[in-house]
């Protein structure tokens, strides 16, 4: 994920209007699979929310603010450089990194699907990076063939797949289950694409637990606004103990402005502050 300097400037795009999804009265009989509470199912049911379409777009351009400095999360499949994290390259729409895996899976699927393009080369050096800042057999033309790969659909398709897969399908699976609605489910989305979810003491796990020793979500009995908070405060928590990671405004000046506002549903218009930098969203 992408770690952009407070003073990074971008294009802003206009959002979507929020187009309010209908639940039926079936959905609330629909289990969670692999989830902890798939017995809370109409609580779960409820929360609904930021998988619908227009909620997705306003996630995905929440999230471009902070890693990108503008709201054109599209313009970013283009994206790359090493921003000095430990993490080596930081690329694509969500920041997949060449020293934490989720670059090699991203190119692996490319190949998978396309044999022979530009990028595949570098899987074997992908391989041996992976776990290291190194760029040992990507240098000094991977950048450049990362950009020439992001003007293919198929490598943009696949880097939307990989971000779905391992972020954004995850964080709402287990925002339903705890029965958060649509700004819940985005907290949750926002801190794995952050931290991952992994066994290091900052993962989207740990930060989960370190908030249910506070508050209890809806699921379990507890109000939404309490354990929002209770996931915020451990969240800035983990955000200070790391550097790059240490500017928390993308939770002080922009989610918790929301939860303050008691927009639980992320509805439009969207106002706040990432870095120092305004945004809208009408």
């Amino acid at each position: 994920m992408v770690h952009p300097s407070p003073d990074a400037a971008g294009p802003r795009a206009a959002s979507r209007r929020t187009v309010l999804a209908l639940i039926g009265a079936s959905l609330a009989a629909v289990p969670l699979l692999n989830s902890p509470y798939a017995s809370a199912a109409p609580t779960a049911a409820r929360a609904a929310g930021l998988d619908d379409p227009a909620k997705k777009e306003i996630a995905m351009e929440l999230v471009s603010s902070a890693e990108n400095s503008s709201l054109d999360w599209k313009a970013q499949y283009k994206y790359i450089e090493d921003i000095g994290d430990g993490r080596g390259y930081t690329a694509g729409i969500i920041g997949f990194c060449s020293g934490t895996g989720d670059m090699l899976d991203l190119v692996q699927l490319y190949t998978d699907r396309k044999p022979g393009n530009v990028l595949a080369k570098y899987l074997p050096a992908l391989r041996r990076v992976n776990g290291s800042d190194s760029h040992a057999g990507l240098d000094p033309n991977f950048p450049r063939d990362w950009r020439k790969a992001a003007q293919d659909t198929a490598f943009q398709q696949a880097q939307n797949d990989e971000r779905d897969r391992v972020y954004f399908n995850p964080a709402v699976r287990q925002g339903k289950a705890d029965g958060l609605g649509v700004l819940g489910q985005f907290t949750y989305y926002d801190a794995i694409v952050m931290h991952g979810d992994g066994d290091d003491p900052t993962s989207f796990g740990n930060i989960r637990r370190r908030a249910l020793r506070t508050a209890k979500p809806p699921a379990q009995g507890g109000t939404e606004v309490a354990y929002l908070n209770a996931f915020l405060d451990a969240r800035v928590w983990a955000m200070k103990q790391e550097e790059a990671h240490s500017d928390t405004s993308r939770v002080d000046t922009e989610q918790r402005v929301f939860l303050r506002k008691g927009n639980l549903n992320l509805d439009p218009p969207l106002d706040w502050k990432v870095y120092g930098d305004s945004y809208h969203i009408g």
